[in-house]
């Protein structure tokens, strides 16, 4: 899609990152949500980075997989934001639950874009509501189902 800009920072001493796969599933998801011109730009980090911008901005003092910052207005054409990554917790989780990290990420980058694109998971039933799009996407990704069983 010729209106959108992906950029994309790694941690690499910590996990690979593949790009392009990161920056397929970004198209794929905002393509899906009718989303056809944005600017969204992915920072994988390590636990001490998300851990700090959680507590700052979140008020919750732990690592966290991901953290979404919209940058652009509700409802503007042009959606504009960024994602900040848990790249160490996405390796801690996979490697915990015995799959590969390239999908835990790949999980991060999809709830965090869900975010994004206005879905929320403060209520059961919104929470509930964004595991469906979340799964929803891995199919379509060809990617396996490791969403977390609530």
């Amino acid at each position: 899609m010729a209106g959108q800009r992906i950029s994309i920072a790694s941690p690499q001493e910590l996990v690979p990152i593949d790009r392009g796969q990161m920056r397929e599933i970004v198209r794929a998801v905002l393509c899906e949500e009718g989303i056809s011109e944005a600017e969204i730009s992915l920072a994988f980090v390590d636990n001490p980075a998300i851990h700090q911008l959680n507590k700052r901005y979140l008020g919750h003092d732990e690592p966290t997989d991901v953290l979404s910052f919209p940058m652009s207005d509700p409802g503007s054409k042009r959606l504009t934001g960024e994602l900040v990554i848990g790249a160490e917790l996405a390796k801690i989780e996979a490697e915990s639950r015995g799959h590969d990290v390239q999908a835990e990420l790949a999980l991060y980058v999809i709830h965090g874009l869900l975010h994004l694109c206005g879905y929320d998971d403060k209520s059961p039933s919104d929470a509930q509501k964004i595991r469906e799009r979340e799964r929803y996407y891995l199919r379509l990704l060809s990617l396996p189902d490791i969403t977390p069983k609530d």
